[in-house]
């Protein structure tokens, strides 16, 4: 069990926070709180061969495009996303938005958000560098997708 706070991990004006990780589940699951400014999407549409994925609002809403159909979550909101499903998210609303992620079983960590916000930092605020997030994507068991609206 943890004893000290989660660190923030910057994903572009993403944060996340890792709750519970996978060696602390024995690798049944980790658990991670995103942070979504207003304004504000993930850097790459996506989907995940090793792992389920479960979200459940906790602020704001958060408009998530799985499998080509949208789905807010709000607060108190959870939706499944499967394995193999194309999905990505962003905030259109005025407000900031905050979700619980869940992946299971617990193959997926903190290593990834680092490796993506690190790419991400190295744009300098520039568009950025799409081969260097599909091979992150890549390294840790996702699959990059074409641009989906979200």
């Amino acid at each position: 069990m943890k004893s000290t706070p989660a660190q923030r991990i910057a994903v572009g004006a993403l944060g996340v926070r890792f709750l519970v990780d996978s060696e602390d589940a024995n690798a049944s699951i980790t658990v991670f709180e995103c942070d979504v400014p207003a304004d504000a999407r993930m850097p790459a549409p996506h989907s995940h061969d090793a792992f389920e994925e479960t979200i459940y609002g906790l602020s704001g809403v958060t408009t998530f495009t799985i499998d080509g159909e949208t789905v807010e979550i709000g607060p108190g909101d959870a939706v499944c996303i499967q394995r193999g499903v194309i999905h990505g998210f962003a905030n259109h609303g005025p407000s900031d938005a905050t979700f619980l992620a869940m992946a299971s079983p617990g193959v997926f960590g903190p290593s990834y958000f680092h490796d993506i916000g690190e790419v991400l930092a190295a744009s300098a605020g520039g568009p950025p560098d799409h081969a260097a997030i599909a091979e992150v994507m890549r390294r840790h068991g996702l699959t990059p997708a074409p641009a989906i609206t979200t």
